[in-house]
């Protein structure tokens, strides 16, 4: 697969189709969520309906919104609405013993209210069912616009709570979505809520769009595009659409990964001599420089948390694996993966504990983790998983998979207890990024 991507991407350096680049707007595919693995024993949550505020909510149900989210988590297991005896909306009408007796651990219950210029007051509490105590509440306020996300932030309160890690359902992803059959092929670029809602596209095209890349503030992406018929790597803000060619350099440019505090792409280049290297690029002066200089192919790079690390794919022993190297001293080089004959496309945790990449298991290619300086567990069982990027929380990887012939998503948590599929109703979807945590 390794040698088959090199392939494809220098492939497409010499395309002759045309080009469209698009105006972003909305996708018309969405993703829907398909739990096929959840934990042995779910935590039995109540969210009963809230007090709605009809038409200012926009029609929207908070509490739909955030049951789904807890379920699609595999670790929640949420009663039915029509199993409650009462609907209540407040702490005070709360009977706990019933809802005790019912079989649940913690109670959800909330209200929305309009306040006025066309604002909206999201008011909850979480209990817990088995003693009655109240473990937290909290209040947002919101407009029917941006009310969907203000239930996906109590999603993540009312996870944090019970679970003790925070939750990132208030986050996004971001994946390439390709329609038709070559040469008659649309590529899109689309950010899409965590759990697949609202996509937005955010660049189409005609010709591939690779790699996309969220900056560390989750307001710019980098990607390699091919629309001018040669690779080239851009940056774009999301809200606005500004985007900025940063590299056209002659032969490859591809796989950029933002350094930690934003101002850095690390590349891979291969210049007129077509040797894959990776190469530092500073945004605001254009200053190139090379880190890896060796007769293999070095891609795939990524930073460590700090900054001072990178780790990338390299066949310099003969195959592809994930080696690393100080940034300050690019030399020091040293190799990370172990066990298999094939492992690439490396990925650090938010924390920098864990190292996900690409493993090859017979002739199956899967996901696998381990700790930095350990030995690695396969996650995933299908045939071609790829891909791999860690939620903001760490909690749980997204990847590239393939269902029925066609490309499509997936997530794993960290502990391959729990596993979700997100299908598209249109076209096949590959290369998910997560973005990071919103910033206040």
């Amino acid at each position: 697969m390794y040698q088959a991507m090199m392939r494809r991407l220098t492939g497409l350096l010499v395309a002759t189709a045309l080009a469209g680049a698009l105006l972003p707007g909305v996708a018309r595919a969405e993703l829907q969520i398909d739990i096929t693995q959840g934990v042995s024993d779910p935590i039995a949550i109540a969210v009963v309906p809230f007090a709605r505020a009809v038409p200012a909510d926009g029609g929207l149900d908070v509490a739909a919104v955030v049951q789904r989210d807890l379920e699609s988590s595999g670790r929640f297991r949420a009663m039915a609405r029509g199993s409650m005896l009462a609907q209540p909306t407040r702490t005070a009408d709360v009977q706990i013993s019933d809802w005790r007796a019912a079989g649940n651990d913690y109670v959800v219950v909330g209200r929305v209210l309009a306040t006025g210029n066309a604002e909206l007051q999201i008011e909850c509490e979480l209990l817990n069912a088995l003693n009655g105590q109240q473990l937290g509440s909290r209040r947002y306020t919101a407009t029917a616009a941006t009310l969907r996300n203000a239930a996906h932030q109590l999603s993540d309160f009312v996870y944090e709570q019970i679970i003790g890690t925070r939750g990132a359902f208030a986050t996004r992803i971001a994946y390439i979505s390709v329609d038709g059959q070559p040469p008659a092929q649309r590529f899109q670029l689309i950010v899409a809520d965590a759990d697949g809602e609202n996509p937005r596209i955010v660049l189409a095209s005609r010709l591939p769009i690779m790699s996309p890349a969220w900056s560390p503030d989750g307001q710019w992406l980098a990607y390699v595009s091919f629309e001018n018929n040669v690779s080239a790597v851009y940056v774009q803000q999301v809200r606005s659409g500004e985007r900025r060619r940063v590299s056209a350099r002659t032969g490859v440019n591809g796989a950029p990964a933002w350094s930690p505090d934003g101002q850095t792409l690390a590349l891979t280049l291969s210049g007129s001599g077509g040797n894959l290297d990776i190469y530092l690029l500073e945004l605001a002066t254009q200053k190139l420089t090379r880190i890896t200089a060796d007769d293999a192919i070095d891609t795939e790079p990524a930073w460590s948390r700090d900054g001072r690390e990178l780790y990338f794919t390299s066949d310099r022993a003969g195959g592809p694996q994930i080696y690393r190297l100080e940034v300050a001293a690019p030399q020091r080089v040293q190799r990370v993966s172990f066990g298999a004959a094939y492992n690439a496309r490396p990925r650090i945790s938010p924390d920098g504990r864990l190292l996900a990449y690409v493993t090859r298991e017979g002739a199956a290619y899967r996901i696998a983790v381990q700790e930095t300086a350990g030995s690695a567990r396969v996650l995933t069982r299908g045939s071609l998983d790829e891909s791999p990027s860690f939620a903001p929380n760490g909690m749980t990887l997204i990847y590239a998979g393939r269902q029925g012939g066609q490309g499509t998503l997936a997530t794993v948590s960290i502990d391959g207890q729990v596993t979700q599929r997100l299908k598209s109703d249109q076209g096949e979807v590959r290369e998910p990024v997560w973005g990071p945590f919103a910033t206040p």
